[in-house]
């Protein structure tokens, strides 16, 4: 016999445990998630973004199909009722918990305080600009009454 005994015990192996890993690994994602939350101001902030991002694309939606059809196209919105609609039934509803304002030329409408935005052909508007608030934060999507352009900035912040 070579001087060895029979193994009688065991060291227990070293290292983590299958439920080790996994819990540590859900922390990781719950901080990672609280820590996105935090930075990006919140539910409320996401859908401030969404809202005023879906907005934006609805004015180029507009502005496009003006340009396409060769006649002016409009774009409605409701600020009391939280609505907006464009083209070719492109309706939409923007959050309650955020506030909206609409500055720019009033077209006539059947509902009070509805304002507009006409597109002509040319790519041209009215112009006009729409504020959406959440909290502190306000977006403001612009449109250049010469060139139709839309652009979403956050006052008080670089562009």
């Amino acid at each position: 016999m070579c001087g060895r005994g029979p193994v009688s015990g065991r060291r227990p192996a070293r290292g983590f445990t299958l439920i080790e890993v996994l819990v540590v690994i859900a922390l990781i994602a719950l901080i990672g998630t609280f820590t996105a939350v935090a930075m990006t101001g919140g539910l409320q902030g996401i859908r401030l973004r969404a809202a005023s991002k879906e907005v934006a694309s609805q004015l180029r939606y507009t502005r496009a199909q003006a340009i396409a059809s060769g006649r002016p196209q409009r774009f409605a919105i409701n600020p009391s009722g939280h609505v907006y609609s464009g083209p070719g039934r492109r309706n939409g509803r923007i959050p309650e918990q955020l506030g909206i304002r609409f500055y720019g030329a009033r077209q006539a409408s059947a509902q009070a305080g509805e304002g507009g935005i006409m597109f002509y052909p040319d790519g041209a508007s009215t112009g006009g600009s729409v504020e959406l608030r959440a909290a502190q934060v306000t977006r403001k999507i612009t449109v250049s009454w010469l060139t139709g352009e839309v652009r979403v900035t956050t006052p008080g912040s670089t562009p």
